[in-house]
């Protein structure tokens, strides 16, 4: 069968024991990135919207469509979750907030991993957040477009050798 595979999604190929992510590259291109066995067991979802639905129960619906209720109240819109595969349940979380580690996921900067130096918030219009990266470039992009990937600036993934 086939499936459609999209930004964080684990591949595993049974026959061999492989097992891979789909990142960004820098070239604005999906990367297949081989990981060890325990990385595959999770994978990263950003949480898009946070609503209450009928009988008053408390949902998240993430990037790749996924609804999960009964969150823990302190996930926001924005914030990462660890989403454990095998047993389809959250197993950790980190904030949208300055100082931790992101990916680019759309714009001009896509592929690029940084950590986020603030945020403009504009009134009427879009938030912008100012990352910083490896090499010491500072850029700016929308907040549509930033995934946390990590706190501090430890990233939960491992990243391919460039780093982004």
């Amino acid at each position: 069968r086939k499936y459609p595979t999209g930004s964080m999604d684990v591949i595993t190929i049974e026959k061999n024991g492989e097992h891979f992510r789909i990142l960004y590259d820098v070239k604005k291109r999906f990367a297949v990135h081989r990981i060890r066995q325990e990385e595959a067991r999770y994978k990263l979802c950003r949480v898009k919207k946070v609503m209450v639905g009928p009988n008053n129960v408390p949902y998240i619906v993430t990037h790749d469509g996924r609804t999960i209720r009964y969150p823990d109240p302190l996930i926001k819109a924005n914030d990462t979750i660890q989403f454990d595969l095998i047993k389809h349940a959250v197993i950790g979380h980190v904030k949208f907030e300055p100082g931790n580690v992101c990916t680019i996921t759309g714009g001009a900067n896509l592929g690029r991993v940084g950590i986020i130096t603030h945020r403009d918030r504009i009134p009427g219009s879009n938030d912008l957040i100012h990352i910083k990266d490896a090499n010491g470039h500072t850029y700016c992009t929308l907040l549509k477009n930033v995934f946390v990937i990590g706190k501090g600036n430890k990233p939960w993934i491992s990243l391919p050798k460039a780093k982004g």
